[in-house]
């Protein structure tokens, strides 16, 4: 799905505004995973909030290797090829991530040390799930990681704990109120930060 470009009005102005590329990236790419659940509950959300123009990144469809190299080889070069130009198009991400052993999956650490400037500058947000713990320990692993590539991570998250039972059969939120909620807060200061950090990069490039 290519990222659709729109405009929505400045407000106290008549002037267009330029939606944000949104990129929403699906951290796990584990066999049976829950993830493609959270992840369609999610993107029903983004692609109606006004500021967003919004695309998935599924890590399920890319194998990246752990081990770098400045030559990765045909197939992960095709990978980067294919994922790359996404990530640095982008004007924001939302990262939809479960909690492997207090962690973050090994597939989305792979997207991000494969890459480097298509992080800069640019606000990430959370969507997380896991069990008691909601994938809230992962999310405060990726704030430190993402520190490093120069993004500036979102104070609000999205946290689901024993995410298997929130949700129906269909895929639909048993209890939407509060979800639907932190949802909307956290898409409204990542829409903020995404707009701020545009403008300011079209003032004064950032040279980090």
């Amino acid at each position: 799905m290519d990222l659709s470009t729109r405009e929505n009005p400045q407000p106290g102005t008549d002037a267009p505004r330029t939606a944000l590329r949104l990129a929403v990236i699906l951290a796990s790419n584990r066999k049976g995973r829950f993830a493609p659940v959270i992840g369609d509950w999610f993107l029903e959300h983004a692609h109606a909030h006004d500021d967003f123009a919004v695309e998935l990144i599924d890590l399920g469809d890319a194998d990246l290797p752990t081990g770098l190299s400045p030559d990765p080889g045909p197939a992960a070069g095709a990978t980067l090829e294919r994922i790359s130009p996404r990530l640095a198009a982008a004007d924001a991400f939302v990262v939809v991530t479960p909690e492997y052993n207090h962690s973050f999956p090994a597939s989305l650490k792979a997207l991000v040390d494969w890459h480097f400037t298509e992080w800069r500058a640019k606000p990430v947000g959370f969507v997380s799930y896991g069990g008691m713990s909601s994938g809230l320990r992962a999310v405060e692993q990726l704030r430190q990681v993402f520190a490093e590539m120069h993004a500036v991570t979102i104070r609000d998250t999205v946290a689901f704990h024993n995410a298997h039972t929130q949700f129906d059969e269909r895929g639909r939120h048993r209890d939407p109120t509060d979800c639907d909620g932190a949802a909307l807060g956290m898409l409204d200061q990542l829409a903020w930060w995404g707009h701020a950090l545009r403008d300011a990069k079209q003032a004064r490039p950032y040279s980090g």
